[in-house]
């Protein structure tokens, strides 16, 4: 049902279930992606700003195995509570493209808690040996998320313009070279 926790210094990456998200994007309803789990959600991550969900549950309507690439909740060890929430666009494209999105409760934006999610996404997703290629996509005015790809030592690949979203800058990083950079779990 669910993918295995992924774990980082200070945070767990949890796995939704198939009809956990959807119940959280029809219904706006949390207790089948929260129930028998060791966390809690006081801050509604995901039921009131449904986030990624309207891309990703039509997808998993379609195909439920790719929902092993999808949402996670990001949930801070020390108080076992869900601060945020990231996920995979897809399944790896045929290239091996792998591109992922990801969103931090306010009050806990500043603590590098999106670099610590993001270091343990891609060294889960690196395992994989059809995933060659890491991506990630951002506003240009997005100054604090650029800060954090740029951090990661990811290369400016050009912008694109999303249809919802507008202009995005994108940036991109092989996994092997993330994995010779990033590989180890000591967090920088």
């Amino acid at each position: 049902m669910w993918e295995p926790v992924i774990t980082t210094p200070r945070l767990e990456l949890h796995h939704i279930s198939p009809q956990g998200i959807i119940d959280l994007l029809e219904n706006k309803d949390d207790t089948a992606a929260v129930a028998g789990r060791s966390f809690t959600n006081p801050h509604h991550v995901l039921v009131e700003n449904s986030g990624p969900l309207a891309w990703r549950v039509p997808q998993v309507k379609e195909n439920p195995a790719v929902n092993k690439w999808f949402v996670r909740f990001i949930v801070l060890s020390s108080s076992h509570e869900i601060i945020g929430s990231t996920s995979f666009h897809g399944a790896p494209d045929a290239n091996g493209m792998m591109e992922i999105g990801l969103g931090i409760e306010e009050q806990y934006r500043g603590q590098g808690y999106a670099k610590e999610a993001l270091a343990g996404m891609w060294r889960w997703v690196s395992a994989f040996p059809e995933v060659k290629t890491l991506r990630y996509t951002v506003s240009p005015d997005n100054l604090s998320s650029i800060a954090v790809i740029k951090y990661f030592g990811f290369d400016y690949m050009g912008q694109q313009m999303d249809e919802i979203d507008g202009p995005e800058n994108i940036y991109e990083m092989s996994t092997a070279e993330f994995m010779q950079k990033w590989g180890n779990d000591d967090e920088r």
